[in-house]
C-alpha cells in the first residue's frame, strides 16, 4: 500500500514514455487519478492517463490534495508548481531527444498540424535547456525524491527497471503486473 501522504508523480517530456509509465504503476496496483477525459488515440492507443485539472497547476493547485497517496501525471514543466506542504516521489522519464521530436512530429502530423513552425534543432536545444533547469530545481528540493527513468532501457530490460521503481516506491507495486505492460510493438519511433 501506497503512503497515503505522499504524492506520486509521473512526469517528462511530452511523448517519453510517461503514458506507458502511468500504465504500469496502475497495472502494479498502484491506485491512479486521472480523469480520462483525453481518449485515446492512434498516438496513445492505450490512452493519456491525464488530469485535466493538473494542466491547471500554474493557477490553482488544490488538485494536489486529492493526489495524496496516489499517482498522478505532470509534465515537466508543471513541476514547480507542486505545493510545497507535499512530499513527493517523481518518477521522471527520459527518452532520446530525436524519438522525442520524431515521435512529436507524426503526432502534429496525424492531426493535420503543421510540423515547420520551430526547426527540430531549436526545439531540441529548447528541450534540453528545459530538461537542465529542472533537474537542476528538483535536486533543490527537500520534499521530492526523483528516480530517472530511461525509456529506452526500459523497453529493452524491463525487470531491473520496474525492480528499481517498486523500491523506489517502497516495495507496493505487483512487478509481475507492472511488466506485462511494456508493449515493444508502440515503440515506433526508434533512433
Amino acid at each position: 500500500m501506497m503512503d497515503k501522504d505522499v504524492i506520486t508523480v509521473v512526469s517528462g517530456l511530452p511523448r517519453s514514455g510517461t503514458s506507458m509509465m502511468m500504465q504500469m504503476l496502475e497495472a502494479g496496483g498502484l491506485e491512479i487519478l486521472t480523469d480520462n477525459l483525453r481518449k485515446r488515440d492512434d498516438d496513445n492507443p492505450k490512452g493519456y492517463y491525464e488530469l485535466e485539472s493538473i494542466k491547471r497547476l500554474g493557477k490553482d493547485q488544490s488538485c494536489l490534495h486529492d493526489a495524496r497517496g496516489k499517482v498522478v501525471k505532470v509534465i515537466s514543466e508543471l513541476l514547480k508548481y507542486l505545493l510545497p506542504q507535499y512530499q513527493y516521489r517523481v518518477i521522471f522519464m527520459r527518452r532520446k531527444m530525436e524519438e522525442i521530436l520524431a515521435s512529436q512530429k507524426q503526432m502534429l502530423i496525424r492531426r493535420g498540424k503543421p510540423t515547420d513552425t520551430v526547426s527540430e534543432e531549436k526545439l531540441a536545444e529548447l528541450f534540453t535547456k528545459h530538461l537542465r533547469l529542472v533537474t537542476a530545481w528538483l535536486d533543490q528540493q527537500s520534499n521530492i525524491d526523483v528516480l530517472y527513468i530511461e525509456y529506452n532501457a526500459l523497453l529493452q530490460d524491463p525487470g531491473e527497471h520496474i525492480q528499481r521503481i517498486n523500491e523506489f516506491l517502497g516495495n507496493t507495486l505487483d512487478v509481475q503486473e507492472a511488466a506485462a505492460i511494456v508493449d515493444k510493438t508502440l515503440y515506433r519511433q526508434r533512433r
